[in-house]
């Protein structure tokens, strides 16, 4: 007798590229042995290191696309990434408020890793009221935190200050992620309410990343979806996207902006 493997929900924007977004978070669920399934909030035209053009989904189908899953699967974790607007967030709010209890791992996705904006600047206050406030764990990096704190973080004391902050202001456990810093060391911080826990990594030099937190987000919610603890989640989580970091690919960005594909 087979027995089903366990089941998450990512509702986030598809990156063409393939290395971040849904597709990011289907091979890391896929990676952990979790069956994912996905809501798609907008699709991106971009590769790593350019966004081309972004378009949203309604938020009427994003609202229909969770609710249908809800129903006819048994979601045991979800993850949010890129949302894009304030629309999008309120719809998602809706459609999860009162779906069931299951960890919520929100990734306030806002800039990418090239710069370009990915949240309309009128995001911000729907995602604080609407969404956060049902979150099981939040996942900024040292950008989204400065943004939604209104402060800039650039050393690890910062970063214990900002996480209490974020903490106290949202009533929920966060995760700041130190992978902007300079050092040897890639250093994230954990805040569950007064407990502050410590995960690091040996900093991979030479390496442009791309999808790096989405790929972190999803391997939570997947060890989540298991029924592991969060700082355990967060811990495997860490070794993972720590790995995947280290055994990289690097394209030949030459050979493929001068030969199209074969049919």
């Amino acid at each position: 007798m087979s027995v089903n493997p366990p089941v998450a929900l990512s509702i986030a924007g598809s990156d063409s590229s393939a290395g971040a977004g849904i597709q990011a978070d289907l091979k890391t669920f896929g990676a952990l042995g979790v069956y994912g399934l996905t809501a798609v909030t907008c699709v991106v035209a971009e590769t790593p290191g350019r966004v081309s053009k972004i378009e949203p989904v309604s938020a009427e189908l994003v609202r229909e696309q969770i609710e249908l899953l809800l129903r006819s699967f048994p979601v045991a974790a979800i993850k949010t990434g890129l949302l894009l607007s304030a629309e999008i967030i309120a719809a998602i709010a809706e459609a999860l408020r009162g779906s069931g209890s299951r960890p919520l791992v929100i990734d306030p996705v806002m800039v990418a890793t090239s710069g370009d904006a990915l949240l309309q600047d009128d995001a911000i206050e729907t995602y604080e009221q609407g969404l956060f406030p049902l979150a099981t764990l939040l996942t900024p990096n040292l950008g989204e935190a400065s943004r939604l704190l209104g402060r800039p973080i650039e050393d690890v004391a910062a970063m214990r200050e900002a996480g209490k902050a974020l903490v106290k202001k949202y009533g929920v456990a966060v995760l700041v992620k130190g992978g902007h810093l300079s050092g040897n060391e890639a250093i994230d911080l954990l805040f569950v309410g007064d407990n502050v826990i410590e995960f690091s990594a040996p900093f991979s030099r030479g390496v442009a990343t791309h999808g790096t937190g989405c790929t972190y987000s999803a391997a939570i919610t997947a060890e989540l979806a298991k029924g592991l603890s969060l700082e355990e989640a967060v811990r495997r989580a860490k070794e993972f996207v720590s790995a995947t970091i280290a055994q990289h690919y690097a394209w030949d960005r030459i050979h493929a902006l001068n030969h199209s594909p074969t049919r």
